[in-house]
């Protein structure tokens, strides 16, 4: 189940980044200025604005750009796959589960570091640094779980 559950959750993050202009502009419309989020968080608000802006701007201008999001859901959904590995042969597969809560725990420097060159809001860089964080939880408990299979 919690195998599954993060396989789910790189599915949908890796879909979801193909059509990343169009959510955002919804975003930008319940979240953005003017909204009841703005009364209350508008930096919040300002900053979805933004992103809209930027994305449609820039895709609108050099729709090319995209390609980097298309390419980043594929390799979302690549990666799901491989965790496809452990289900069929947990045991063997083991290393995927190694590999993958190596990859959550990267996801937090990257963030960090990255968060700060390209200059986004700190809450940014916590939201993208959860992923990591929440990320590794589903992977120890089933590396746990295949360690007690192994005995």
């Amino acid at each position: 189940m919690w195998l599954s559950l993060f396989i789910l959750g790189l599915f949908i993050s890796g879909i979801t980044a193909i059509s990343l202009d169009l959510e955002m502009q919804i975003a930008s419309k319940l979240f953005g200025s003017g909204t009841m989020m703005d009364s209350y968080f508008p930096d919040f608000s300002q900053w979805i604005d933004r992103i809209s802006a930027g994305l449609t701007d820039t895709y609108s201008k050099y729709p090319f750009i995209a390609y980097g999001t298309d390419w980043l859901a594929f390799a979302h959904v690549v990666l799901a796959i491989l965790f496809f590995g452990p289900l069929k042969d947990p045991v063997k597969n083991i290393w995927v589960i190694d590999f993958g809560i190596i990859c959550c725990i990267l996801v937090v420097p990257f963030a960090i570091i990255f968060g700060q060159v390209r200059d986004l809001p700190y809450v940014w860089t916590v939201i993208d640094s959860s992923f990591g964080v929440f990320g590794i939880i589903p992977l120890l408990i089933v590396r746990k779980y295949i360690k007690q299979l192994e005995k």
